[in-house]
């Protein structure tokens, strides 16, 4: 029997924000979906790339949402209390 770690996916996404100070993109429809990632480390490493690459328009951001909290609800509800 095979031992297997648990899957912890993570996606990166970014698009051009509508204002600085939320997290409300100016066009659903160029929302940049870059992938799914199977790690932490893998997903800031692409992000960071991506955020990179972007940095002359002020206006664009990258994000890392953990998939596992929208998958497994629970997790979410341990992290909070922890």
């Amino acid at each position: 029997m095979s031992t297997q770690t648990q899957q912890h996916l993570h996606l990166v996404f970014g698009g051009e924000l509508t204002n600085l100070a939320g997290h409300e993109f100016k066009d659903l429809s160029k929302i940049d979906l870059v992938g799914i990632y199977p790690d932490y480390a893998t997903a800031e490493a692409v992000w960071r790339s991506k955020a990179q690459a972007t940095v002359d328009n002020a206006q664009m951001r990258y994000f890392v949402a953990d998939l596992s909290l929208l998958l497994d609800p629970a997790k979410q509800e341990e992290n909070a209390e922890a």
